[in-house]
């Protein structure tokens, strides 16, 4: 069975009798070549530039704001931006090799966030340089946190990982609200509007 051009390696996702045609979404040439190098880079960007945006906001919260649990998928404010970012570090330790496949049991300072993330930013685009539109098609093994192998293209888990940014940050946007802060539009096209 060749992985890259054979669905049936999905069965493992998706259960059933293999010889029955999975939906079109899981047939690679249904997917198409939908990113590019540059695309990449640019949906980083995007993302760095919404995480300065949003952390802009977070500084106008006082300590207590900041670390209180609103009862949100990890607590409050601190915890939903330290697993954004615990997430991020965990991808760019799979695709590099450099680090452990977990989640990274870090819960940032508010002092402290803006320039662990300059830091990742910059690792992630540093290791996209290295890549080729080729790379990016081409699909790439990673492990769940449980474990379980997976073959996707690389430029599916770039768009998983900017996506899980951007679902955590609205939730973040939410409890900024709550504590009375008016959170900055991060958006996609306010980004495209801005640069």
């Amino acid at each position: 069975m060749n992985f890259q051009t054979d669905w049936r390696w999905c069965a493992a996702i998706v259960p059933g009798d293999p010889e029955i045609a999975p939906p079109p979404f899981f047939r690679s040439e249904a997917l198409g070549e939908l990113m590019t190098k540059s695309e990449i880079i640019a949906l980083l960007k995007y993302d760095a530039w919404a995480i300065g945006t949003m952390l802009t906001s977070i500084e106008k919260l006082n300590t207590a704001q900041f670390e209180q649990n609103m009862k949100s998928s990890h607590s409050g404010i601190q915890g939903t931006m330290s697993h954004i970012y615990g997430v991020q570090r965990m991808w760019l330790a799979r695709w590099t090799g450099k680090g452990e496949n977990a989640l990274p049991s870090v819960l940032l300072s508010q002092a402290e966030m803006r320039e662990r993330w300059n830091v990742l930013h910059v690792e992630l685009l540093a290791f996209v340089a290295t890549l080729s539109d080729e790379k990016v098609l081409a699909s790439f093994m990673y492990k769940d946190l449980r474990g379980t192998p997976y073959l996707q293209p690389l430029w599916q888990q770039f768009q998983h990982m900017v996506n899980h940014s951007s679902y955590y940050r609205g939730q973040v946007t939410i409890m900024l609200r709550q504590c009375g802060v008016v959170p900055a539009q991060t958006d996609l096209i306010a980004y495209y509007r801005a640069h």
